[in-house]
C-alpha cells in the first residue's frame, strides 16, 4: 500500500508539525498540518487513505 510513497513528520519554526506524503512516480504530494490534540499515528493513517484515493494507479491513464 505505501509502496514508493516517501512520509516525512517535519517541525516548524513556530513548534506546530506537518505531515508530508510524496510519491515520486506520479509527482503527488499531500501536506497537513498536525492536530496536537489527535494521535499523529491516526492522522498519519487518515492521511495516507487521503493520498492513496488520489494517487493514480499503475496503467490507467491520467486523462479524464
Amino acid at each position: 500500500m505505501t509502496a514508493g510513497i516517501q512520509i516525512d513528520l517535519m517541525e516548524m519554526t513556530d513548534s506546530s508539525r506537518l505531515l508530508r506524503l510524496s510519491h515520486s512516480g506520479s509527482g503527488l504530494c499531500l501536506e497537513k498540518r498536525l492536530d496536537p490534540r489527535h494521535s499523529v499515528v491516526r492522522q498519519k493513517e487518515w492521511l495516507l487513505k487521503e493520498f492513496e484515493a488520489l494517487r493514480p494507479r499503475e496503467g490507467r491513464s491520467g486523462a479524464v
